[in-house]
């Protein structure tokens, strides 16, 4: 036994001392990432300083309860620790504990030096300096101030733990692809969430110059204050009010979920070092063989088509594009109807970015381009290649974005402008594929090698990236023109907007087919260079 507690000490401190050499390690890789590390740390830690002091001075200077306030930003805190390491999984090596089941390790020294290794960092220091503003911001007396250094602590501890506990119960599955795609939902449903937020805290800051209003808060608040771990931080309120005793409860409730949340991590810690993971065994009967699709055109198009489609649901990345381009536009609908601007031209941001989904088709491959390139003998071959892959692009882009008319008809009530709004996504949405197209062979770029779909890029390749992303949306811009053009021209001249819609659908057809008549006319030439960016990771 006394052998065993300088042992659980030492692989506490290695794996504390892990930590810290990660992230230097990790800012030693470029002055830039360094910079951006720092500087992004100190203006973090300024604005929850800066919050921190408005929660202290809230009380007195607004209507309501300005503990209910308090207990908001909590609820938010928490929803955010659970929701990281759906984010965070695949670019924070110390989250990841399938990394550390291989090693000769005890379950519950590896629990300790991981929980000590994850209150580093500038997130735990931020979220304490929140929810210590947060505290004082409904306590009042002595005795709030000692439950206030017992309750907030437990809460950053209980934070921590719970994202922690989240990771390790779901390490396969967030390393997995199915993991990779929750974390493109999880961040649209994210971004819907700001949104939702600041229109709350709109209708809660009211018009400038009037009070600050609380009350909206209240019906929440009365509910969230008695859930841990946000109770602990309401538990300086409470003490402040005379009610020690249920200051006390709240404080054990937070505690009690600690030492489950604990108990959660270590089982998973346990089933991770002693099982298999199931996703390597091969299950299969036979090798399975791969057909072209009944519904594809015959040839070198239609396998290319059945392809880029697999990858389009496969690849988390590809994945991401798509669903980000919707739900941007989703996301802009409500806002728009929220705040009293919806229009039905919305619909043509969809169309340009579902077109732009041709940036950098050959990155995508990675080193399996080489077999690609084996096969490119001809310009015929070169145009069958990129003529599938951009059928491919309207395989789902099209549907899609009429689908999303459709919905923004329905919203809005503008069904007379429905049709010229479609025109012009159709527009973008062939201007989109055709420069998509021809970026994608004369400035291709590196995707990065860890299939992290919030990375875009390799390394090196920001200023690629820059030219392929806005380059392109520039190019939709100025070529949809002449579409743009005739719309207004039709309007100022009070005639019929509907021609429009096929004018744009057939103008899109071509500026899309000359686009990839001139990208494959290029492609052979650009092999090596497109081959080098592509197995470049």
């Amino acid at each position: 036994m006394s052998q065993a507690v300088p042992e659980n000490r030492v692989v506490v401190g290695a794996l504390v001392s892990l930590k810290l050499r990660l992230l230097r390690n990790g800012l030693r890789r470029s002055p830039g990432r360094t910079a951006l590390y720092v500087t992004g740390t100190v203006l973090g830690l300024l604005f929850a300083g800066a919050l921190a002091l408005a929660f202290a001075m809230l009380d007195g200077h607004a209507l309501g309860d300005a503990g209910d306030a308090a207990v908001v930003l909590a609820t938010a805190l928490t929803i955010g620790w659970a929701a990281l390491p759906l984010f965070l999984f695949a670019s924070d090596e110390s989250a990841d504990p399938t990394r550390l089941t291989m090693l000769p390790l005890r379950p519950w020294p590896m629990l300790r030096g991981s929980l000590l290794a994850a209150l580093i960092g500038p997130g735990p220091v931020i979220s304490l300096v929140l929810l210590s503003g947060a505290a004082m911001a409904g306590a009042h007396g002595a005795a709030s101030a000692v439950v206030a250094v017992a309750g907030v602590p437990l809460t950053v501890l209980c934070l921590v733990a719970l994202s922690r506990s989240v990771a390790a119960g779901n390490a396969r599955l967030l390393s997995s692809r199915r993991g990779k795609d929750f974390a493109i939902f999880g961040g649209l449903l994210f971004a819907l969430l700001i949104q939702v937020g600041n229109i709350t805290t709109q209708s809660v800051l009211g018009k400038p110059g009037s009070e600050l209003d609380l009350a909206p808060l209240a019906p929440f608040a009365s509910v969230a204050r008695w859930i841990p771990p946000i109770s602990a931080l309401d538990a300086a309120r409470t003490a402040g009010d005379g009610r020690y005793g249920l200051a006390a409860l709240q404080l054990a409730a937070t505690a009690a979920l600690l030492a489950l949340l604990l108990r959660w991590w270590l089982a998973s810690l346990q089933q991770l070092m002693v099982t298999a993971d199931a996703s390597t065994l091969d299950v299969s009967p036979g090798v399975a063989t791969s057909r072209t699709w009944g519904f594809l055109p015959a040839g070198r198009a239609g396998a290319v088509m059945q392809r880029h489609l697999r990858y389009a649901w496969r690849e988390p990345r590809a994945k991401a594009a798509v669903f980000t381009s919707i739900g941007m536009t989703l996301v802009l609908t409500v806002l728009s109807v929220v705040q009293g601007w919806a229009t039905v031209y919305l619909v043509v941001m969809a169309g340009m970015f579902l077109g732009l989904q041709m940036i950098n088709l050959f990155g995508m491959d990675g080193s399996a381009f080489w077999m690609v390139c084996a096969t490119l003998a001809t310009p015929a071959d070169a145009r069958a290649e990129l003529r599938g892959r951009a059928y491919a692009v309207l395989l789902y882009a099209l549907p899609i974005t009429v689908l999303l008319g459709l919905v923004l008809g329905t919203v809005t009530g503008q069904w007379a402008e429905l049709a010229p709004a479609l025109g012009l996504a159709l527009s973008a949405l062939g201007c989109g594929i055709g420069l998509g197209a021809v970026f994608s062979v004369i400035a291709p770029y590196s995707m990065p090698a860890d299939g992290n779909p919030m990375r875009s890029a390799a390394p090196g390749q920001s200023g690629l990236t820059m030219l392929n992303t806005f380059g392109s949306m520039i190019g939709v811009l100025v070529l949809s023109l002449p579409v743009g053009g005739c719309l207004v021209w039709a309007g100022l001249a009070d005639g019929p907007t509907w021609p429009v819609l096929p004018l744009g659908l057939l103008y899109g057809a071509v500026v899309a087919a000359l686009g990839v008549r001139l990208a494959a006319a290029r492609l052979l030439d650009r092999l090596p260079e497109i081959l080098a960016s592509a197995i470049e990771r």
